[in-house]
């Protein structure tokens, strides 16, 4: 196994096909991966529950913003 895929595991995508959605996904993976190296350092004492907290907000505001960007969840208009 990689280094780079051990520290940084991804999963397959199971939706629909399209870059928006894939882009998405990645963003969603990094999210997460992100969350979880800032729960293991606030519960261990590296830093306080404040900064953690405002860290997960602002890759949440990351997050969101790049759903809209992306312009995912938005109705699809026919064509």
């Amino acid at each position: 196994m990689d280094k780079v895929d051990f520290f940084y595991p991804r999963s397959r995508y199971r939706g629909t096909v399209k870059p928006e959605n894939l882009v998405f996904n990645a963003n969603l993976q990094e999210f997460s991966q992100r969350v979880s190296y800032i729960y293991c350092l606030e519960t261990s004492g590296k830093i306080s529950p404040e900064a953690s907290y405002q860290e997960i907000k602002s890759l949440w505001k990351q997050l969101k913003q790049s759903k809209r960007q992306l312009g995912i969840g938005e109705a699809e208009t026919p064509m």
